[in-house]
């Protein structure tokens, strides 16, 4: 699963913090403001490779725009959430990037097409929504009555 205390991108789980991965940068977007519950944020969006796979990885806040194309770089810090059913990692201020020799990590043509996939979501506890709820038992007349 790791390598020393590293995860490879395979093995990035939804809900995982503190993780550390070592990873080549294969795509950067440059930084954008989205609105989130807490207010305007800045973030920007890149994709991150290793030997095993791919990731989507999201910058936040100092963080956001804070990677190269082609770097080979250290993450630490950095938590794992899953969005319409891809995993991705997170970059925000508690993390750090670090630069790493360019052979600590394969080149971008070198890092496999698979990205790590969300488990599905647990099934639904509740009725969910079916429709309108039939009453039984009013307008009716008993047997009595007839």
């Amino acid at each position: 699963m790791s390598i020393g205390d590293r995860t490879l991108i395979k093995n990035l789980k939804p809900s995982t913090e503190n993780v550390h991965v070592l990873v080549r940068v294969i795509k950067v977007e440059p930084p954008k403001v989205i609105q989130t519950k807490k207010g305007p944020r800045t973030i920007s969006e890149a994709v991150v490779g290793d030997e095993s796979g791919r990731v989507k990885t999201t910058l936040w806040g100092k963080a956001a725009g804070s990677l190269k194309e082609g770097a080979a770089v250290e993450i630490t810090g950095a938590w794992v959430t899953s969005f319409r059913g891809e995993v991705q990692l997170n970059v925000g201020g508690q993390s750090s990037i670090k630069p790493v020799s360019e052979g600590s990590v394969p080149t971008s043509d070198n890092i496999p097409e698979e990205s790590p996939k969300a488990p599905p979501p647990p099934p639904s506890r509740g009725r969910g929504f079916s429709g309108p709820r039939r009453r039984t038992g009013f307008g009716r007349r008993s047997r009595e009555e007839e």
